[in-house]
């Protein structure tokens, strides 16, 4: 394998620091751009200032169009997600078919046999399994949880120079290198969804939504009404219109009978989940006995013990935890750092008794 590299950079402040530094580090670097969704008059425009950026570094850049393979690898499926009663993870079908898929391709086309992006995660070389992902030192940062469902021979031929660099420090050595991003501000939560208003977008693409239903408790007491199972998610406090004596939480969502039910924080909690889909990074017969686990972006790896079966495998956890919720990644991880696999929650079991 050459030193020819592909950075991917949308016009923010990691991808530009990466760029800069895999290029003082004496790689071959190329550029790359892509336009996830249609382009349009202010895509272009950032697309100019990379351009202009690209060339004060003597960087060639290349722009690829993949927005109709992103409306169909990430957009649709989060919609799809939302109206069965799933809460998505589009940052993660989007690193695993866009980034690190179709992307990577476009690098390849390019020359380079590497692609690099501004995630902050680490990549190390394990002496029996090749290619390993950890998470990135910026712990308040660390991206790993969003590159589980990624291939481990795609990340095999992918670089992270921002593995062991802390986010405050980001906009100093960019400015030291007179090298301002086209996008100053930090992205938005989903890239596509405008505001980071999922309920307005998904209104505005006229997803087929259900409407308003009942809300009850797990003994069947009415306590109100919802106004559509999409706007919830499991172990959802705020934001409920429900007055009771007690907090009340998002339990599940019986999508069949359009029903909301609700619950206290220990009938909320969660023991097991089942995980599909699975991503095995490490192979099990090199994972440790103590494992851990985190199945949304937020939490903090808990343990848990793991039943594998052909594919799929159930989590157990340690004690009862805040409900994973269908959709969501589950990652799980040494204690450590490594990521031994990921996958996508399918199923809660009710809460124990």
């Amino acid at each position: 394998m050459t030193n020819n590299v592909a950075v991917a950079i949308s016009g923010g402040r990691d991808s530009m620091l990466a760029l800069s530094l895999l290029r003082e580090q004496g790689w071959n670097v190329v550029a790359l751009h892509a336009f996830f969704m249609k382009p349009n008059d202010r895509l272009r425009s950032v697309a100019a200032k990379l351009e202009e950026s690209c060339r004060s570094l003597s960087v060639p850049l290349h722009v690829v169009d993949l927005s109709v393979e992103f409306e169909r690898l990430v957009v649709q499926p989060f919609m799809d997600d939302y109206v069965h009663g799933r809460t998505p993870n589009p940052c993660a079908l989007c690193n695993r078919h866009m980034k690190f898929g179709l992307l990577m391709d476009a690098a390849q086309k390019a020359g380079a046999d590497r692609i690099a992006t501004g995630h902050y995660a680490r990549l190390e070389e394990h002496p029996e399994v090749g290619t390993v992902l950890r998470s990135g030192l910026d712990h308040t940062k660390d991206q790993s949880y969003f590159l589980a469902l990624v291939p481990q021979h795609a990340l095999a031929k992918a670089l992270f120079p921002l593995a062991d660099w802390h986010k405050a420090d980001v906009m100093d050595e960019l400015d030291s290198r007179r090298l301002p991003p086209p996008l100053p501000s930090e992205s938005q939560e989903v890239c596509f969804v405008p505001n980071d208003d999922y309920k307005a977008f998904l209104q505005m693409r006229n997803a087929p939504l259900g409407g308003p239903g009942p809300v009850v408790l797990l003994d069947g007491t009415p306590v109100g009404r919802h106004q559509g199972l999409w706007r919830y998610t499991l172990g959802q406090r705020k934001g409920l219109g429900i007055a009771w004596k007690h907090p009340l939480y998002v339990v599940r969502k019986e999508m069949a009978r359009n029903t909301l039910v609700m619950g206290t924080d220990e009938e909320m909690r969660r023991t097991s989940c089942r995980v599909g889909q699975l991503n095995m990074l490490v192979p099990p017969e090199h994972w440790p006995e103590a494992l851990l686990a985190k199945t949304r972006y937020r939490q903090r790896p808990c343990p848990a013990k793991v039943e594998l079966h052909e594919d799929w495998m159930e989590l157990h956890f340690a004690r009862p935890e805040f409900p994973p919720t269908s959709g969501q990644v589950a990652a799980l991880y040494t204690e450590d750092g490594m990521i031994l696999a990921g996958g996508v929650i399918e199923e809660t079991p009710t809460a124990p008794k």
